[in-house]
């Protein structure tokens, strides 16, 4: 009988006092995961304020707003993947900067100042 309780605190380990060690917290899928506020039918002005202003999901304001003077308030919060709002490089509105989009091969002679450098 010593011996099966003994095989099974090794298979199952023996207890602590201080219980199981906590678990790190996980890092969020999507960092930039971001929320606007979309005001209902009838908005009060801080909804109406903030409308389609995006937050990082972390940090948007709690719906009902605390100044929401609505009986019942039917702001939502539409989800987004990024905080901004459309393209922001030249690159990535299709446009090539100086003639190069990055996909061009600049190869070719190397040149410099010094005369062993041209041979």
């Amino acid at each position: 009988m010593a011996g099966v309780l003994k095989r099974a605190k090794e298979l199952l380990g023996t207890p602590t006092a201080a219980g199981p060690k906590p678990l790190a917290p996980k890092p969020p899928l999507r960092p930039w995961h971001a929320v606007s506020i979309v005001p209902g039918s009838q908005p009060c002005a801080a909804a109406a304020g903030l409308a389609r202003k995006r937050f990082l999901s972390r940090n948007a304001p709690a719906l009902p707003l605390k100044t929401c003077d609505q009986a019942q308030c039917a702001c939502r919060y539409d989800h987004h993947d990024d905080r901004r709002k459309g393209p922001r490089r030249a690159s990535e509105m299709g446009v090539s900067v100086d003639g190069y989009d990055g996909l061009d091969k600049r190869g070719g002679p190397k040149r410099g100042r010094r005369k062993t450098d041209r041979k």
